[in-house]
């Protein structure tokens, strides 16, 4: 290895999975995350993030593929991978009926901290994560934000090297979304700790993660710095929102045109949307509308903005994120996520 590298905090090749029923969750996943950095694994529900979480902390085995986390084989040597790791999961890990200091010397003892060394650790994490004052308070008592917080606290009692935040956020009012984001720069900024953070908020993984790859249908389509990704987008983007659905036979033709007349590129039609690229939006909008209206497609609204993560998952993905979302919603029961 050259001198002043790092071997990468977690490296995965080509990860498969498929559940009973012939629902495949990951198809042919690669991800490298480099040591002392947030990466974000952006997509919506359903896209195989989870998935990945559960096969690089051990918890699933892949059909296929190699993984490896803090140096370690997360098939040959197990044992050591989960003494480096932190996980949250999506669903508290924390024993309602304990305490949340119980919780947090639970978990230590469970990595073998014992004594004085132990105590200190658990008062460290609780006033860390202001939860002092509801130390001796069952966790069951707790608040949605204050459980989020507690179980950051549990997956960091034995100082791992790798912490697993698998949508961190979910169900978190704006203050305490707000909080534990503040809480996820500190924790990389001051402790240097390789974070994956999986999440399905656009605003999140802009937000917190140096480099993010975007996952759809079990997929890696494209890895970056979420401002290298949007500075690929040139210009703005335009969206139109029609009257009507569109027959998405009439895209190709209708698409041609606007290139034509509006100087417009990367068109796309779903339905009552038509999004499109520009290198001077506000200038174009003019000749789009007046290209639909000559195909006698009525308008109901239109904007310009500068380039977001979901024109890059539009570009990449071939569809919006919140179609993708809504898609992955109608999973049958027993789907994936």
């Amino acid at each position: 290895m050259p001198v002043g590298t790092a071997a990468p905090a977690i490296e995965a090749r080509g990860l498969t999975k498929t559940y009973p029923g012939g629902v495949a969750a990951l198809d042919g996943l690669d991800l490298t995350v480099r040591a002392g950095t947030v990466f974000g694994l952006l997509g919506p529900n359903g896209a195989g993030k989870s998935t990945t979480v559960k096969i690089l902390t051990t918890l699933a085995r892949p059909d296929a593929g190699t993984a490896s986390v803090a140096g370690h084989d997360v098939l040959r040597r197990p044992e050591r991978v989960r003494r480096a790791i932190g996980v949250v999961a999506q669903r508290s890990g924390a024993d309602p009926t304990a305490t949340g200091r119980e919780n947090l010397l639970l978990q230590g003892r469970l990595y073998g901290l014992r004594g004085p060394a132990l105590a200190a650790r658990a008062d460290e994490l609780l006033a860390r994560f202001a939860l002092a004052d509801a130390a001796g308070r069952p966790a069951r008592t707790y608040s949605g934000g204050m459980l989020r917080r507690l179980d950051v606290a549990i997956g960091l009692v034995h100082r791992p090297e790798v912490l697993f935040l698998d949508e961190p956020t979910t169900g978190l009012d704006p203050e305490a979304r707000t909080a534990m984001w503040e809480e996820i720069d500190r924790l990389a900024g001051e402790e240097g700790l390789s974070i994956l953070l999986t999440t399905h908020y656009l605003d999140e993984a802009d937000r917190l993660a140096e480099r993010i790859a975007i996952v759809d249908r079990g997929r890696v389509v494209t890895t970056g710095t979420p401002d290298g990704l949007k500075g690929e987008l040139r210009g703005d983007a335009v969206h139109v929102e029609l009257r009507d659905p569109v027959d998405p036979a009439a895209g190709p033709s209708l698409a041609a045109a606007l290139g034509a007349s509006a100087g417009v590129r990367e068109t796309v039609l779903d339905g009552r949307r038509l999004s499109a690229r520009a290198d001077d939006g506000a200038a174009a909008v003019p000749a789009v509308l007046a290209v639909l209206a000559g195909a006698g497609v009525p308008v109901a609204a239109v904007t310009v903005a500068r380039p977001s993560l979901d024109d890059v998952y539009l570009r990449h993905a071939g569809r919006r994120f919140a179609d993708a979302d809504v898609d992955a919603r109608a999973v049958p029961a027993g789907g994936v996520r």
